[in-house]
């Protein structure tokens, strides 16, 4: 069986905001779960993904949308020991601030990321983005030409095929 798929939703969002994820990986024979992370800083979300996601946690990939990967990440890079991560729509810097990148914990990512954002994303400057990923060891980006940062939820299908076979491939 392929691993735990937990994934976390991004600041404007909550768990039940996150269940089509959730219900399109389970109709691809994935175990999934949303995660509830508190709104404020990452760093304060981190403890609570742990707790969700419990002790027993490195067959587990973890992930979100935004916010929710951002704070993945961060406990990837901490934790080191996750199957994989999945980063949906990457807060890569503030809109309109490229020059504050949040990559300064990505080089101590070990397990295999899968990344997919919208080409239009003012969170993640796509050129940005591409460069950035180099900083992780093991790294697969896809990208949708147009999207914006809420926009993936009309190319949803094939987003969670990605993940799917990304998922299925770390087994």
């Amino acid at each position: 069986m392929a691993a735990r798929v937990w994934i976390g939703h991004g600041a404007a969002g909550n768990a039940a905001s996150m269940a089509p994820h959730v219900k399109g990986l389970r109709a691809r024979g994935l175990d999934a779960a949303a995660l509830s992370l508190p709104k404020g800083s990452a760093e304060r979300a981190m403890p609570k993904l742990l707790e969700q996601v419990g002790p027993d946690h490195a067959g587990s990939v973890i992930g979100g949308q935004s916010y929710g990967g951002r704070v993945a990440s961060m406990v990837a890079a901490d934790a080191g020991d996750f199957a994989g991560l999945v980063l949906i729509s990457y807060p890569l810097h503030r809109p309109g601030h490229p020059e504050e990148q949040r990559t300064a914990h990505w080089r101590r990512i070990t397990c295999p990321a899968l990344l997919l954002s919208g080409e239009a994303d003012s969170f993640a400057r796509i050129d940005l983005l591409r460069a950035a990923v180099r900083l992780l060891p093991d790294a697969e980006l896809h990208t949708y030409p147009g999207v914006g940062h809420g926009g993936l939820a009309a190319v949803l299908d094939d987003l969670l095929d990605r993940i799917a076979e990304f998922v299925r491939g770390l087994s």
